[in-house]
């Protein structure tokens, strides 16, 4: 009985682990990377789905858009536990919207160049993100970056709405575009595997690990890639 019982609790460790290989992949950094620090999303109005999944997606889309940031070649992007540590030092907390000034502190307090200050919308299905890029040493709003193209509202759509925003972010930031290879990757992630990852990713930070890890293996199973 005593392997059985070791073999269960090390399981979700075990997902956990792949869900970060499949999903995010190892990121890759330029010799002079730019530092972006992407905060918490906030929730600015959301209907036709249970309060749980826009929970979901307020865990989970900072943690995609992160790591999709980080397949491009001159960004860096911090660890999440000193973002999160950096947050509560600044009082933020559930639902309260980060500004400019809190964006820029908590990106200097990780050592970011950069701050992402986001928010979403979903209407039924009609999916919006508004991403404000923060300088960090000014404190000053750059650029607020949307998928303000109709043609590309639809939740269905979440991989490549995030992938344009995350390329508007590069812009704004004065990089180089994603590699094409890189982009169209990222493009192709189906939606089913983006939302049970915010699943896992609300869960986790519940410390609720077995039912996140049940959430990262439905990733994996709808993006095994």
């Amino acid at each position: 009985m005593r392997p059985t019982r070791r073999t269960t609790r090390s399981a979700p460790r075990a997902w956990l682990a792949a869900a970060a290989v499949a999903l995010a992949g190892p990121v890759t950094v330029g010799a002079q990377g730019a530092v972006i620090a992407v905060l918490p999303f906030e929730n600015s109005g959301s209907y036709g789905q249970d309060r749980e999944a826009f929970e979901a997606l307020a865990a989970g889309l900072p943690e995609i858009l992160a790591t999709t940031l980080a397949k491009h070649p001159g960004i860096r992007v911090p660890d999440r536990g000193r973002i999160a540590t950096a947050a509560a030092d600044q009082h933020l907390g559930a639902g309260r919207r980060v500004d400019a000034g809190m964006a820029a502190a908590i990106a200097k307090a990780v050592g970011a160049r950069y701050a992402i200050a986001g928010s979403f919308a979903d209407f039924y299905g009609k999916f919006r993100i508004n991403a404000r890029v923060v300088d960090a040493e000014t404190g000053q709003i750059l650029k607020v970056v949307s998928n303000d193209d109709p043609k590309l509202q639809d939740r269905a759509q979440l991989a490549p709405i995030l992938q344009l925003v995350a390329e508007r972010i590069v812009t704004a930031a004065g990089l180089p575009s994603f590699p094409e290879a890189v982009a169209a990757q990222r493009r192709a992630l189906p939606t089913d595997a983006l939302l049970a990852f915010s699943r896992g990713a609300l869960l986790e930070a519940r410390g609720n690990r077995a039912q996140a890890a049940e959430a990262y293996q439905q990733a994996l199973t709808a993006a095994p890639d």
